[in-house]
């Protein structure tokens, strides 16, 4: 349990943050989710990533009404657990599904959001 707690009261990092200087997972807002239960947290973590993962393949591959139906899925998952970044470029593909650039912009807030949750669960 003192690694779940070192893990999330870890200071700030250039390792830890963004491109803007902020996590992205919002831990407040996954606290109030998960009541604070730090083991939850890790899992519903892990289980984002892998939905997020197999999402973010539905949008690059599709078009239409199914890339922003796939978007507006990630979006909610994203705002569930606080991965702000990655639920606001999922709005901008759901508002706007044909603007390629969103799909590189999404992959990389994913990957970030990614990697921010493998160095928790190390």
């Amino acid at each position: 349990m003192a690694a779940l707690r070192i893990a999330f009261e870890a200071p700030d990092s250039p390792g830890n943050s963004s491109a803007s200087g902020k996590k992205p997972i919002d831990f407040a807002h996954l606290a109030v989710q998960t009541m604070g239960d730090k083991a939850l947290e890790i899992e519903v973590l892990q289980l984002f990533a892998r939905q997020a993962r197999q999402v973010l393949k539905e949008i690059a591959e599709g078009e239409g009404t199914p890339r922003a139906q796939a978007a507006h899925r990630l979006k909610g998952a994203a705002l569930a657990v606080g991965a702000v970044d990655v639920a606001s470029v999922a709005g901008a593909i759901e508002h706007n599904p044909a603007e390629a650039s969103l799909c590189d912009q999404l992959a990389s807030a994913v990957l970030e959001a990614e990697l921010f949750i493998l160095k928790l669960c190390r």
